[in-house]
């Protein structure tokens, strides 16, 4: 299961060039479905938001540590963040965890709460 996210937004299309990312948005989707299908992600969602004017869209791609770090370094990976980088505006890449991963992250929370003075 996986405990892992890697979150990848984007704001709105540069003017002029709103074909071209048409075109690098579905070769994206197809390379995260191929990435799912080889096993090197585990899953992969997409959601496009309702004009708000900060973030057009998102992707949540799931996997494990080891998987995700694999594909940051993904020459395809690359390639596609790269080219959506010249058709919108804003892209972001963050990494989170998700399932097992959250609890892991919690713990060292608390832990680091416990160890911090309170205020005076």
């Amino acid at each position: 299961m996986a405990d892992r996210v890697l979150f990848i937004s984007w704001g709105e299309n540069i003017a002029g060039r709103e074909a071209h990312g048409l075109e690098a948005f579905n070769q994206a989707i197809g390379m995260w479905g191929r990435m799912q299908e080889e096993g090197l992600i585990e899953s992969f969602d997409v959601v496009l938001l309702a004009p708000n004017g900060d973030m057009d869209g998102y992707l949540d791609i799931r996997g494990s540590a080891e998987q995700l770090a694999a594909v940051r370094e993904n020459e395809e990976y690359l390639r596609a963040i790269t080219d959506a980088s010249l058709v919108v505006r804003n892209v972001r890449v963050a990494e989170g965890y998700t399932g097992t991963g959250i609890a892991k992250l919690m713990s060292i929370y608390q832990e680091a709460i416990a160890a911090t003075p309170a205020p005076a």
